[in-house]
Order: C-alpha cells, then structure tokens, then sequence
C-alpha cells in the first residue's frame, strides 16, 4: 500500500500521479472513472504491465458486463469481443478527461479499428510480470510506414485528438 502522505506530498511537488481505469485507487470501486481524474495526473487506460483493452476485455466477463452497463452507461449485454466501437468509446473516455496528460499504448489505438489491429488480443500483451520468461514480446506487426499510410485510421484518431482539445 502507498503511505497515506504521498498524494499530499505529489501534489504539492506537482508531481502527476497514474489514473489506470481498470485500477481505481479508492476502496469499494471496481473502476476508475477518467472524467474524474485530478488535473495533476496521467489516465491510461492499460500499461504495459496488463493487458490491453481488448485483452482486458474478454479476461473477466462479469467485470466485463459491469464496465459496459455501468461506466459504459450500455443497456443489455455486453458485446463478447471488444468492437472496434467499444475500443473507441474508452479512448473518448480517457481524451476528454481533465487529467493533465491522457497515454495510450499503441495496441489500444489501433484497437479503434477492425482492419489494423491484431487479430487475437492476447498477441497484443507486452508484459505479464508473474511470468519471468513473458517480458516485453510484444512487436507491432504493421512498420511505421505501413500505419501512416492508413488515412482512416489516422484522420479518425485526429479528430479525436482535436475535439478533445489535446491537440497541440
């Protein structure tokens, strides 16, 4: 457990603390809500320690239903995958926080489309700590070239960044 002192000491340094969705600092919570997240923090919706959202997604199909009914605000049944729309609606999530910086792992953002991102969401995995011979396999399977040349995917993203008012 973190000291009860460090968030006082943080903030008064103005030193950012790390908001992960799945991951909520505060006791009963099953999420982390990035609308509420401090000026003074970075939101993330997954790190390189755990899996990604799709990965995340079909891990735990309770917590699974709960996220799309409650911090999702869906009725019904949540989809068994994460479709491209879902991947999407929780990057909106993190971009419109007031958090001071809002981080994505490069998986998460091709997530948002159907053609670019991996096919099995446990190929996108970076690390997984617990297990000493998984560390840092992952490798992004389009090169740098390849990605710039999807106008969809980047102009979407754009525009998101842009209405958020993110963009530089």
């Amino acid at each position: 457990m973190v000291p009860r002192c460090v968030p006082d000491v943080m903030k008064r340094l103005g030193i950012l603390s790390l908001e992960i969705q799945r991951m909520p600092k505060q006791p009963g919570l099953m999420f982390f809500n990035p609308a509420n997240a401090p000026q003074l923090s970075v939101v993330m919706p997954s790190t390189h320690d755990t899996s990604t959202v799709r990965g995340w997604w079909e891990e735990d199909r309770e917590k699974t239903q709960q996220f799309f009914n409650g911090e999702m605000h869906h009725p019904g049944l949540a989809p068994y995958y994460c479709e491209p729309w879902v991947n999407k609606a929780i990057i909106i999530q993190h971009l419109y926080s007031p958090a001071l910086w809002s981080v994505f792992l490069l998986q998460d953002l091709m997530g948002m489309d159907g053609k670019i991102r991996r096919e099995y969401p446990a190929e996108e995995r970076i690390n997984i700590p617990a297990v000493p011979k998984f560390y840092w396999r992952y490798r992004m399977h389009l090169t740098l070239e390849q990605l710039l040349q999807e106008d969809d995917f980047n102009n979407e993203l754009r525009s998101y960044v842009q209405s958020s008012g993110r963009a530089g």
